[in-house]
């Protein structure tokens, strides 16, 4: 093939006026380990016939891998790639990180998108070897190459730090950080590719988070609590935002599509003064970054006998903010609150003012909201994974966090469920189920379903070079 992928935008409204995307893949894992996950394919194209059905499944030729996050080869900001200028790269591969195992696995998407082929497994010696990491966790496609986020430290629980990988062999070639300054911690990355600024974010070292929630690392505010400001093409660390310690847990990057905007959105999952969840506004100001908390969800009271173990003593559930996701346009924010089983949406418009502007709930700690294409079943999880598609109009959402931490707030059993919310962009929003498309239960032969990925991209897929 030559010439540019029709599949990577020019700029965020190229994007949003594409043709809708027909599948969606989605990972799927084995809690016990004793099966191999999977990559699966879900016909989204509500004109076939297979209409909310799962189309394809791929096998890993491994066990005990915990699929988390994964992503595309190559993407939009290809345009910046030096060398490359989006001629001889396609969107065409997934790499699927392996939390547990370390591993990566690549995945061929052609000739037939529905099954998906496996041409290579980076393995858990190698990323150790060449970069010095382990716990493959986030990945996006950059300059130099796919930037890969890990927890962990090869040989070491940390700190952990980012991988980066070679565009079209996918060898490991070397950690991207020159100087970490006092950065320990990893979760995300992402960046503003035009003012030449990565940013990072905070989890825990495997360690901190393989046996689920650590009460004692939480109440002595261990977790991180921090972003990191980087020069992109440097590799170097520029400053540290810290969020104060209260704020446990600080995950998803979300920067603005607009190439030339110096702003963001990041999760933070609870506060331990009161068990709230909150998202925060990074931006730059006289040169400094800063970041100032936008949004506050409160915990809702619950009885105690209700509730799992781990939140009996507090008689309330927490939100739980474990994924937000900012819609192409950069007007709506959709924020997962995993313990409640809400997902919120937000009319970002002013992002230093939200607005909330929808809401839908399924599954939740105590709630158990059903589905509507089923209402006699009480759903387990909550809202976790969010996707959104291009153009804004449609949010799919999946129910497992991380195997150790399910089995915390959801010690019954989690299930498996991918939902698609509707919304309405032009009239302000607003967010309706899908009655007819649900895949759930036993269509998931017992594996739990974390993130989505959609064909042609999404909108945690690509960053923009031009508006």
């Amino acid at each position: 093939m030559s010439g540019i992928d029709p599949t990577f935008y020019r700029s965020p409204a190229d994007a949003i006026s594409a043709p809708p995307e027909d599948l969606a893949y989605l990972v799927a894992f084995d809690r016990s380990a004793e099966r191999p996950d999977a990559l699966l394919v879900v016909d989204t194209d509500p004109a076939s016939s297979g209409y909310g059905q799962i189309v394809g499944w791929a096998d890993l030729p491994t066990r005990g891998d915990e699929l988390h996050h994964f992503g595309w080869n190559a993407c939009s900001s290809s345009f910046s790639h030096a060398g490359h200028h989006g001629d001889d790269l396609r969107r065409r591969y997934l790499l699927l990180p392996g939390l547990r195992s370390s591993n990566i696995h690549v995945y061929d998407t052609q000739p037939d998108p529905r099954q998906p082929v496996l041409v290579k497994t980076i393995t858990a010696a190698e990323l150790a070897d060449k970069a010095g990491y382990s716990r493959p966790h986030t990945l996006h496609c950059g300059p130099d190459g796919i930037f890969v986020s890990c927890l962990g430290g090869g040989e070491t629980d940390g700190p952990g730090g980012i991988a980066l990988l070679d565009h079209e062999t996918f060898d490991v070639l070397r950690a991207w950080e020159t100087d970490r300054g006092p950065q320990y911690l990893a979760y995300d990355a992402w960046w503003h590719l035009n003012q030449n600024t990565l940013i990072t974010s905070e989890w825990g070292t495997p360690s901190m988070i393989e046996d689920g929630v650590n009460p004692e690392l939480l109440l002595g505010r261990k977790y991180g609590h921090a972003l990191h400001f980087w020069d992109l093409a440097a590799g170097k660390h520029l400053q540290r935002v810290d969020l104060g310690d209260q704020h446990q847990m600080v995950l998803e990057l979300r920067p603005s599509h607009d190439p030339e905007a110096t702003w963001g959105f990041v999760g933070v999952v609870v506060s331990t003064e009161d068990l709230s969840a909150s998202v925060w506004r990074w931006h730059r100001d006289n040169g400094e970054w800063q970041a100032d908390k936008v949004i506050t969800i409160p915990a809702e009271p619950a009885d105690a006998a209700a509730l799992p173990p781990a939140l009996q003593p507090f008689g309330a559930v927490p939100p739980l903010v474990t994924d937000i996701n900012l819609s192409v346009d950069d007007k709506f924010l959709y924020v997962s609150c995993y313990g409640t089983g809400e997902l919120k949406q937000y009319d970002v418009s002013d992002p230093a003012h939200p607005r909330e502007a929808g809401s839908v709930r399924l599954g939740g700690v105590t709630g158990r909201a059903a589905h509507p294409a089923a209402p006699g079943e009480a759903l387990a999880g909550g809202p976790q994974m969010v996707e959104v598609s291009r153009d804004g109009k449609r949010v799919y959402l999946t129910n497992s966090l991380y195997g150790a931490w399910d089995d915390q707030f959801y010690p019954d059993g989690v299930g498996a469920w991918l939902a698609k919310i509707d919304t309405d962009p032009a009239a302000g929003g607003g967010l309706r189920v899908d009655e007819n498309f649900f895949p759930h239960g036993e269509e998931f032969r017992g594996l739990r379903v974390h993130q989505v990925r959609l064909a042609g991209g999404d909108s945690s897929s690509d960053s923009y070079c031009y508006r």
